[in-house]
């Protein structure tokens, strides 16, 4: 044997010579064991051991048109945020790391500060992607993971070699599974209904706000509020719809006014609010579209001297764990994320049962009171 075949991954033609069976007697060995006597299907599998072979995922698909791999993919914040990341990052963007004179390279608590900071990570999107792989490995389908933002190159990509996919959409998305539709099932995350025939799983945006404004209300007797959120989101621009109408149910006065905040390029969020302070004009409550959001504003009043909440309140939605971890702990909208994950690998999956319809999987958000709106957790 030459040291090319000794090295060469054994193939199912290998293993039919070796047994001298067909090809298709080695695929009915692993794959449907009952179109085999005993004798022939241990001669196969025998011969198998003896050849270190193992059948193909990948090739199985090319045969017949599936590879029971579910996918998902996410934006990726980090590669908005590019620029930080890799000045943190030594290994980010340089040819040769600079070392020190032990051969060490240098960490300093600058890095540090850069990536451990919560913004700068879709701590949504972990979750989710949390529970779809879980329940992914529940029911013995393997995942593909892909992100990206600003383009549907990888999701094409990634939706030609998987037998469904999860995503959460946006613009640039759109193409890549208006293409797909016709040959997978998908299912979009946090997007309302449309005329397509995408499965949805998603969480009651207008009752998670409702929540917010009557706790404020009647809790602590907050009467003006202002939105903080960049409303290009359809998530977000059902939020502020939700916070418009409770703020009318509950008599509070919500600012015309968004404040505009984005984790995503540049905002005006710091602007405003020193032109808010300077005027004397804070709204008692700041209502934010997300967690991120809310971080963003807490460091920018810390940062101004405005104290939260005794100065502002400030409220998330997400209820992701950073939440818990603000200073002060933050009062949010917490979304079933793990479940959502979960529920759409189970639609996929087709464990959800079947699918004459598009499904519309609607969650139920729950408030989660801490410190920020003055309250003790």
């Amino acid at each position: 044997m030459s040291e090319a075949d000794a090295t060469r991954r054994p193939t199912v033609y290998d293993v039919a010579q070796e047994a001298n069976v067909s090809i298709a007697s080695v695929s009915f060995a692993f794959r449907r064991p009952d179109k085999l006597s005993d004798a022939t299907r241990e001669r196969v599998l025998e011969a198998a051991r003896r050849l270190g072979y193992a059948p193909s995922a990948a090739a199985r698909g090319l045969a017949h048109g599936r590879t029971g791999t579910l996918g998902l993919h996410a934006f990726d914040l980090l590669l908005e945020r590019a620029d930080p990341i890799a000045q943190a990052n030594p290994l980010s963007g340089l040819a040769t790391p600079r070392l020190d004179a032990d051969g060490v390279i240098p960490w300093t608590q600058t890095d540090d500060d850069v990536l451990s900071d919560p913004r700068a990570f879709p701590l949504y999107v972990d979750e989710v992607q949390r529970g779809f792989e879980l329940e992914c490995w529940a029911l013995g389908r393997p995942v593909m993971l892909s992100s990206g933002a600003g383009t549907d190159v990888s999701v094409a990509d990634t939706a030609g070699r998987v037998d469904g996919l999860a995503i959460f959409p946006s613009p640039q998305t759109a193409p890549a599974l208006a293409r797909y539709a016709p040959t997978i099932p998908i299912v979009l995350f946090s997007a309302p209904p449309a005329d397509d025939h995408h499965h949805r799983v998603r969480v009651d945006n207008a009752a998670g706000m409702r929540a917010v404004v009557e706790h404020l209300a009647r809790a602590h007797g907050i009467r003006d509020v202002a939105f903080v959120g960049r409303p290009e989101a359809s998530d977000t621009v059902e939020r502020l719809s939700g916070l418009r109408a409770a703020a009318t149910e509950f008599g509070v006065a919500l600012r015309p006014d968004v404040v505009d905040a984005t984790v995503r390029g540049e905002d005006e969020l710091v602007p405003q609010l020193r032109a808010l302070i300077a005027g004397a004009r804070m709204p008692r409550a700041l209502v934010c579209a997300t967690d991120q959001h809310a971080f963003a504003v807490l460091d920018a009043l810390a940062a101004e001297g405005i104290r939260v909440p005794d100065d502002v309140v400030v409220t998330g939605f997400d209820g992701t764990l950073a939440a818990r971890l603000s200073s002060p702990p933050l009062t949010t909208v917490r979304q079933p994320m793990e479940a959502m994950g979960r529920a759409a690998a189970r639609i996929l999956a087709g464990a959800a049962g079947p699918a004459d319809r598009p499904f519309d999987v609607v969650f139920e958000p729950r408030l989660t009171v801490r410190q920020s709106c003055g309250c003790r957790a």
